[in-house]
């Protein structure tokens, strides 16, 4: 069994920054894309950035120029830095790590609040 072992969230003002952390229990050796997810309360789960082994990165279009998402395979661990930070960022953020390429995996780890609040 994986696990995905989440840190960093919390609350923030207006335009600032925090850093999330994920990482997994074991490496993945096949294609795969690790990411952030966020749920807002009553609405649904969304992506907000993915990362592939190679470095390709995908971003929702709500936090293109502030969030910043990067990976250390050695380590198993991705990142999310989230710059100029607003109130409609605040959600429950998920770690996500799936196989790509005709894998099957699909692990979540479990959610860490980011709350942006003045």
């Amino acid at each position: 069994q994986v696990q995905l072992v989440v840190s960093g969230g919390g609350l923030v003002q207006p335009g600032g920054s925090l850093r999330l952390s994920c990482t997994a229990s074991r490496s993945f050796y096949s294609p795969n894309a690790m990411g952030w997810y966020r749920q807002a309360p009553g609405k649904e789960r969304e992506l907000v950035a993915t990362i592939t082994r190679g470095g390709n990165t995908n971003y929702a279009d709500s936090v293109k120029g502030r969030f910043t998402i990067s990976r250390d395979s050695a380590k198993n661990t991705v990142y999310l830095q989230m710059n100029t930070l607003k109130p409609e960022d605040t959600a429950v953020y998920y770690c996500n790590v799936r196989a790509l390429a005709g894998g099957t995996y699909n692990y979540w780890g479990q959610g860490t609040q980011v709350t942006v609040s003045s």
